[in-house]
């Protein structure tokens, strides 16, 4: 272990030591308290926390830091208060996420911390969106991410560091190689020699250091963190050691002895206080065991206080509050082109979006634009042609193909207070993306987050003859989804007021554009877009014989074949949802009370499609109105054809008339 001591004072040194101490002495406390069934479960740090606490030792107090399992000296160095920490592990009231989420699964805005999910290398993207966001603002910040050995092989770690590398952001990304992703060692894991040969593909500067060495710790991350604000991301690969198992119930059954004698007398504390006993700085191991008695002793008070406190009673009201959305707050928006409310154009759905983007760039420097071939391109569909030349490369930003990648940089933009726009190529390609949006976006305020100002836009649907892999309505998907909207507009009109309020919802956004609708209809509309209730159906054209049910390219259905009954005498309700997730019970319980009769039309498969849901929902809601049986009319159960002819027998259009026949005459 070599330390620059001539230049570390004895205070420092002992500071250091403290800080090292207070994670290890926390955690053999945690353990105790383990065995007696007073903690539900435990992911141990013991041998790793020089890697942690030097680490938060060598930042600035402002930089972001976005940690795992093993981290709990990041919590102490950071100085954030103990007692709700206590509270977290413990699952109590006046935890960090009130007892909603476990152990470490949690951070801190106030103390720069973001904290971690279960799926590994899903913060990593994260870290890359708040770098940026420091970039963009000219700060002198970075963000450090840390993984483990076993979450290198994920899909996000890689998309991470290709992003990183291509924007040359400041930020840091911290390996803590222990040996084993949980009982898997390391040569089944990878074929490199070292993980930090990676740097080179990805263009970041590569370090690999002993990571319980708490001085290369410092020196590292110091330098790391200099190099980062040069615009050189870091990939810095710490090897050490994890004593105790995965969690406790895993054991150590499959390392082998003779590891455990090669690393015990590397323990970063073991050696740390063998340097102060070599240097003089601390004069006899009795002083070092008096250290540790007033470490202990220092929280010892919030433990005891946690331990007591009380378990969180479950209120439905609160619980269903905190996971929901939140409402739009007054917002003030700064007119920039006076006089264009008053104005009206003929639009078509692809103009009415483009101009919904445009206007809200325009009015708020915070929006960002990312996604596949956004910028000079202007997008496969053009929703954002001339946008590079009017914002600028920094604010218009194309992604590499990282789906996943850029809805993390956007949660990390969102946290930063930025309110990034996501741009799926296609929505068929949202799948790739699927964890982020449904575990890490959508969860995060209810677990800790403030309100995440994230919208993805995703061009859905079929009927222009692209095949299974570019003309799927996957929507339902997110409907079950809670804390997120899931739109979608079946006019001009809406899809520029829709997406144009959606911009602005605290909530994070899913609005889904239908394809065939960007060039095949026209409106007049204003040329200036205006606030609108996202939750709200609504009722196309009043009838009383039968209300159809639908959103999206169905209403366009809907239109149609209403308008061939209307000349044999039927009076067609058509009721667009425009909301997915919420849904507006009162409009279509409403519309059933009136007709007595339900046709329910959506374009994907029938099974677990949207109106499965409204189909439930109708007949626990309004079963006494129904005057015969909710019917559903849906596309084929099967992968969207490529050819015209094939398309069309699959879509649920092709059975639309022979639906509405049975309906009408039971």
């Amino acid at each position: 272990m070599i330390a620059p001591s001539k230049i570390i004072s004895r205070d420092k040194a002992l500071e250091y030591y403290r800080h090292l101490l207070l994670p290890r002495l926390i955690e053999k406390k945690m353990l105790l308290l383990l065995r007696q069934n007073k903690i539900s479960k435990w992911f141990s740090g013991i041998g790793q926390e020089a890697i942690s606490v030097g680490s938060a030792l060598s930042l600035n107090k402002n930089d972001y830091i976005l940690p795992m399992h093993r981290n709990l000296g990041v919590f102490t160095t950071r100085g954030v208060p103990l007692y709700p920490l206590f509270c977290q592990l413990f699952g109590k009231q006046n935890s960090f996420t009130e007892g909603r989420d476990r152990s470490f699964h949690f951070g801190t805005t106030d103390y720069h911390i973001f904290g971690m999910i279960s799926h590994l290398a899903a913060t990593m993207p994260v870290a890359d969106g708040i770098a940026l966001a420091c970039k963009l603002r000219g700060e002198n910040r970075i963000a450090l991410s840390f993984c483990g050995d076993g979450a290198t092989s994920e899909g996000d770690f890689h998309e991470a560091l290709n992003l990183a590398g291509v924007w040359k952001l400041p930020v840091v990304f911290m390996i803590e190689n222990n040996g084993y992703g949980l009982s898997t060692p390391v040569k089944e894991q990878y074929a490199c020699e070292h993980l930090a040969d990676r740097a080179a593909g990805y263009g970041l500067e590569g370090m690999r250091i002993d990571g319980n060495d708490f001085f290369a710790v410092q020196k590292a991350v110091k330098q790391a963190r200099e190099i980062a604000i040069q615009g050189q991301p870091v990939l810095i690969e710490a090897k050490t050691f994890r004593i105790r198992g995965h969690e406790e119930a895993s054991g150590t059954f499959y390392v082998p002895d003779e590891e455990f004698e090669k690393w015990q007398p590397k323990d970063p504390i073991f050696r740390f206080e063998e340097w102060l006993l070599t240097e003089g700085i601390a004069k006899h191991i009795s002083e070092l065991e008096t250290i540790q008695e007033e470490v202990e002793a220092s929280f010892r008070k919030q433990l005891n206080k946690a331990l007591k406190t009380d378990e969180p009673v479950f209120d439905i009201k609160t619980e269903l509050e905190h996971a929901g959305l939140r409402s739009r707050k007054d917002i003030d928006i700064k007119v920039t082109e006076t006089g264009k409310a008053r104005e009206k154009s003929e639009k078509r759905v692809i103009d009415a979006v483009h101009m919904a983007q445009k206007q809200a760039l325009s009015e708020d420097d915070s929006f960002l634009l990312l996604g596949q071939d956004v910028a000079e391109y202007g997008g496969v569909f053009k929703a954002s042609e001339g946008f590079h030349e009017l914002f600028g490369k920094d604010r218009i930003r194309n992604t590499p193909i990282i789906e996943s990648g850029a809805i993390g940089a956007a949660i990390g933009l969102a946290i930063e207070g930025f309110k990034p726009i996501v741009e799926m190529q296609f929505a068929d390609f949202i799948s790739c993306g699927f964890n982020q949006i449904v575990n890490n976006l959508a969860k995060s305020r209810y677990r800790w987050t403030p309100d995440l100002n994230v919208t993805i836009r995703a061009p859905h649907g079929g009927g222009v003859g692209a095949g299974p892999f570019h003309s799927q309505s996957p929507e339902s998907w997110f409907m079950q989804v809670p804390g997120m909207r899931v739109l979608v507009p079946s006019s001009v009109e809406d899809a520029q007021n829709m997406l144009y309020t959606a911009l602005y919802d605290p909530n994070p956004v899913l609005f889904f554009e239908h394809k065939k609708l960007y060039r095949s209809i026209k409106e007049v509309t204003s040329d200036h877009c205006r606030l609108v209730t996202l939750e709200k159906a609504r009722v196309v054209q009043p009838g009383n014989d039968l209300s159809l049910i639908t959103y999206g390219y169905g209403v366009v259905w809907a239109k149609d074949i209403a308008e061939e009954y209307r000349n044999l005498g039927y009076g067609i309700e058509i009721i667009d949802l425009r909301s997915l997730a919420p849904i507006d019970w009162e409009t279509v319980i409403s519309s059933i009370r009136k007709t007595g009769k339900a046709l329910l039309l959506q374009e994907p498969s029938e099974i677990l499609g949207p109106m499965s849901e409204i189909s439930a929902g109708i007949n626990e809601r309004a079963f006494e109105w129904l005057d015969a049986p909710v019917m559903r009319c849906s596309s084929l159960n099967m992968p969207i054809p490529f050819n015209r002819n094939l398309e069309e027998g699959y879509l649920a259009s092709f059975r639309l008339k022979e639906t509405m026949e049975r309906l009408l005459k039971y």
